[in-house]
């Protein structure tokens, strides 16, 4: 049992890098059924049609150089990549995405192997919740699809999942994992998309291989770094936020899914991605700050509500500026280095376990008092059952008076009962 114990933890520790050391050997896996986003929010249904009258002449410029650059793409360093993806407008367009996201994360040719049919994985042990969070996902596929491709896309979908966690058995499937799958399989296809969820999943650097671990504590406390990036940039929004007792909640589906998830939109799901796919791990954990200066006035509007706030923040609107969003977290990255923040995260950390622990001991108290009135009022019933008359109905009667009196004595005098 203590073997079992010991191996369930095993790389459950990760760097700000997302270095999730893996076992020394293969270890069967359980879905983890706690990492559920789903009770979190409702998927977005993604809007794919988008018509573009009249496009900015900086970044048609951008796309002649970007089809200059893909015409001998093994003489293109990855700087130059990672400059079209992180300015203005990202890649452009999905026939870009196809042929430079696998460059970003340096996957090559021999890579991009055919994979097994559906039928040859249906044996594993996730194929089944595999199958069903695919089922859940048909919100995240192209409107009007036929149903032949619709359930064509869907197979695609659960072999790409299957073959990663088949290939890396120490990693933990978690429900928002097909999101992101979802989305390189819609721009890269199922050859190239394979070797790229695996870059995304498993490394020293990989971004995903914080969620895939036994439990969220790794995942919880990269995303508690927004709090003090938001603390800096602005203190009043940091107090209404904290006054209001929101925590980090609300943004958990974005971090998790990088937005894919939450966004109605797909032009921007896939604008994101361009700029995390070339970003430090934790990156999204800054747009998710930068997110919520951006709504700032909305925020101050709100009440000062828990479940008010959650539910203001949790839905994000159509109209977001993510260029200037992208922006203001770079900047944010810049002034904020995730080393710089870890005494405030770990302080953070230490009040909140704190207060649960205070929070557990009133809880205990409470039921100890409870426990105690209970007892004094049972004692006093038996007493007066020794008293009272024979007769049933007498008795009844008088059990019921009796029983209200000592109610309303215990309400305005419950330290007798206490003590």
């Amino acid at each position: 049992m203590e073997d079992k114990n010991q191996e369930s933890n095993i790389g459950d520790t990760c760097n700000l890098n997302g270095n999730c050391s893996p076992p020394t050997k293969n270890i069967s896996i359980d879905l983890n059924h706690a990492k559920n986003i789903d009770d979190i929010s409702t998927p977005s249904e993604l809007k794919f049609d988008e018509d573009f009258e009249f496009e900015d002449p900086d970044v048609t410029a951008k796309r002649k150089e970007m089809e200059k650059c893909l015409e001998n793409p093994d003489i293109v360093n990855i700087e130059k990549w990672q400059s079209f993806a992180k300015s203005k407008a990202g890649l452009i367009a999905d026939e870009y995405r196809r042929r430079i996201w696998p460059l970003l994360v340096g996957v090559t040719r021999d890579e991009m192997t055919e994979p097994p049919s559906l039928d040859e994985l249906s044996t594993h042990v996730e194929y089944n919740q595999v199958v069903l969070d695919v089922n859940r996902s048909l919100k995240r596929f192209p409107p009007g699809i036929p149903y032949e491709q619709r359930v064509a896309l869907q197979d695609q979908l659960t072999v790409l999942i299957l073959r990663v966690i088949i290939k890396y058995p120490h990693l933990k499937y978690y429900q928002g994992y097909h999101d992101v799958a979802i989305t390189l399989l819609l721009v890269c296809g199922d050859k190239a998309s394979f070797p790229l969820l695996c870059r995304l999943s498993y490394g020293p650097t990989a971004p995903l291989a914080p969620f895939m671990q036994t439990t969220m504590q790794p995942t919880q406390h990269l995303l508690n770094y927004m709090l003090p990036v938001l603390r800096r940039a602005d203190d009043k929004l940091a107090d209404c936020l904290d006054k209001a007792g929101v925590g980090t909640m609300f943004a958990l589906p974005w971090y998790l899914t990088w937005f894919g998830h939450s966004l109605n939109r797909y032009s921007d799901v896939v604008r994101l991605y361009d700029y995390f796919l070339c970003a430090p791990p934790l990156f999204p954990v800054y747009v998710t700050a930068a997110l919520v200066l951006h709504r700032a006035p909305a925020v101050y509007a709100c009440d000062v509500d828990m479940a008010m706030m959650h539910c203001l923040l949790s839905r994000l609107p159509d109209d977001l500026p993510f260029e200037d969003i992208l922006v203001t977290a770079k900047k944010l990255y810049d002034e904020n280095d995730p080393t710089d923040l870890e005494a405030e995260v770990d302080a953070l950390e230490r009040r909140e376990e704190e207060q649960r622990r205070l929070d557990e001991e009133r809880l205990r108290q409470r039921r100890v008092e409870r426990a105690g009135r209970n007892r004094a009022a049972n004692g006093v019933l038996a007493r007066l059952r020794r008293v009272l008359p024979r007769s049933p109905l007498a008795r009844g009667a008088a059990l019921a008076a009796a029983a209200a009196l000592l109610a309303v004595y215990a309400y305005y005098r419950p330290d007798l009962f206490t003590r």
